[in-house]
């Protein structure tokens, strides 16, 4: 092993609103920049529950991912118990479903409110 995962950093046109997505998602905190992982006021960090932090940067020139795109970058994977009452309630968050219909699949694909894609998964 070479090192541990502490943090992903997104970045994103406005990082307190991305954050609060997140919190609102996955819970935790949001707390001012972290020097380690944020540069600038246009930052934000995000310590959950015993998972990597997220960070989030304001770029003010950024370009969504465009999923199923050969230069898709990343996905975030996020466990839920009911996956049809997740569905609903980050779609009242502002997520945008990403996947169609997905049938029997125990998994959905998003993007959240600066485009990054992220999946809820039913284990």
């Amino acid at each position: 092993m070479i090192g541990r995962l502490r943090c992903v950093v997104l970045d994103c046109p406005d990082a307190l609103e991305l954050a609060e997505f997140y919190r609102r998602l996955i819970g935790g905190e949001i707390e001012s920049p972290d020097p380690r992982w944020a540069v600038g006021e246009g930052s934000a960090v995000l310590r959950g529950d015993g998972g990597p932090v997220l960070a989030f940067q304001g770029v003010a020139d950024h370009r969504p991912p465009v999923w199923g795109a050969p230069e898709q970058q990343f996905l975030l994977d996020v466990r839920v118990d009911d996956l049809a009452g997740a569905h609903e309630a980050v779609l009242a968050l502002g997520a945008v479903p990403l996947d169609g219909e997905t049938g029997d699949a125990p998994w959905r694909v998003y993007a959240d409110p600066a485009g990054h894609p992220f999946r809820l998964v039913r284990l």
